[in-house]
């Protein structure tokens, strides 16, 4: 085939096109990095990642990690990648439950739940996060008590305008047994599922996975983590002089910046709860009603898995929003990657496209993860497949 013929083709033609793009996006990344380069060189401006080994001598108040002022900077980065994902997870996780909850709501046909339900999610969508964030901090966290008139929580837990100070075990080996207990009571019933459906497919009857699924995910595990819980000393809060000592302490930012994104995040999986509900063809609401199922059993049993191949794809931009969105924390000083690697460690060695570029290629690696993860289990949940 001659030149002129190939170019003739459409494919062709589509290839080199997309070559041509490819090239030139890349020419063009070479000559930013390349100024870059020369510039700092020039301003005698250290580059590299050897800065990751110094020494960070920054106090943190609150981690998880073991991380102390003569730890390296690498080890701070670690610090802000756990509380990172710490909020994150646990506000994906509350605002979930408290979105559904509410999107539920907005379909009562009480009219009063349904008009609560319907002014909270206006309120939310309409108020910007980063003032969620400060009205959580500034309005609700800093208004709690002082430490000597806290509100305690069954006499072990102690809520004040400092944080939660919680019991915190002295040894963990029981509680890692209990998580391998639900560990193995998730992998028996993933089975049971599989076993439960090639018996449906044969005979028709099903095993009874809801009494299995009590038992293997929910009973046992509860029962090993009350041994475990029975059988470890705790270290419980003291209170001694104008604070308590002992236990372990959520600070007030994590307590804000985790309400206000449940809280804010939750407006929007109700509408998307919503959404999906109202997209169930109502032909399956009065097929279920036909065969004697009651409201509850029709909402469990046939609405919300057939809702759920619409909700999963809106439902996974607003967890990467949460990830993304944790940022705000640096605005009320939340130990996170932002605050701590974007901040801290920015101004103690000044190399800031190292850092602005770890700190991007983290957030893109957290919800790249998160996104796989929600693709996966949509295309499980999905009606039909391609």
């Amino acid at each position: 085939m001659s030149l002129a013929a190939a170019l003739r083709d459409r494919k062709v033609r589509d290839v080199i096109a997309q070559a041509a793009v490819a090239v030139s996006l890349v020419a063009l990344l070479v000559y930013f990095v390349r100024n870059a380069s020369q510039n700092m060189v020039k301003a005698g401006i250290a580059s590299g990642f050897d800065f990751l080994w110094r020494q960070a001598g920054i106090d943190i108040p609150f981690q998880l990690t073991g991380y102390t002022s003569a730890s390296s900077i690498l080890g701070l980065l670690w610090v802000g990648i756990v509380n990172t994902l710490l909020v994150s997870a646990v506000a994906i996780v509350a605002a979930t439950v408290l979105g559904f909850a509410i999107g539920v709501a907005r379909l009562s046909r009480n009219a009063m739940l349904s008009g609560i339900a319907g002014a909270y999610v206006e309120f939310a969508r309409n108020i910007p996060l980063l003032f969620f964030v400060l009205i959580w901090y500034f309005g609700v966290v800093a208004s709690l008590p002082a430490p000597r008139a806290s509100l305690a929580l069954f006499g072990v837990a102690f809520l004040n305008n400092r944080g939660l100070t919680m019991p915190l075990p002295n040894a963990t080996g029981g509680f890692v047994w209990a998580l391998l207990v639900l560990a193995a009571g998730i992998v028996a019933q993933v089975a049971l599922l599989a076993v439960s459906r090639r018996r449906q497919a044969r005979t028709g009857h099903a095993l009874p996975l809801g009494l299995t699924g009590t038992l293997l995910v929910v009973a046992l595990p509860m029962l090993a983590l009350t041994v475990a819980a029975f059988g470890t000393g705790w270290d419980i809060p003291v209170l001694r002089g104008f604070n308590y000592r002992g236990g372990f302490v959520l600070v007030p930012e994590f307590v804000a910046l985790f309400a206000a994104l449940s809280t804010y995040t939750a407006a929007f999986v109700a509408e998307i709860v919503r959404a999906g509900i109202l997209a169930v063809p109502g032909g399956q609401i009065e097929a279920a009603k036909a065969i004697g199922l009651r409201p509850g059993q029709i909402l469990r049993l046939v609405t919300i898995p057939q809702a759920m191949r619409v909700m999963v794809p809106p439902l996974t931009s607003q967890y990467l929003n949460v990830v993304k969105n944790s940022s705000f924390g640096a605005a009320i000083a939340y130990p996170d990657v932002v605050s701590l690697f974007m901040g801290s460690a920015l101004n103690n060695t000044g190399q800031a496209i190292e850092i602005v570029a770890i700190t991007l290629a983290l957030y893109l690696a957290i919800s790249l993860a998160v996104s796989a993860s929600m693709n996966a289990y949509n295309a499980r949940t999905a009606l039909v497949t391609r």
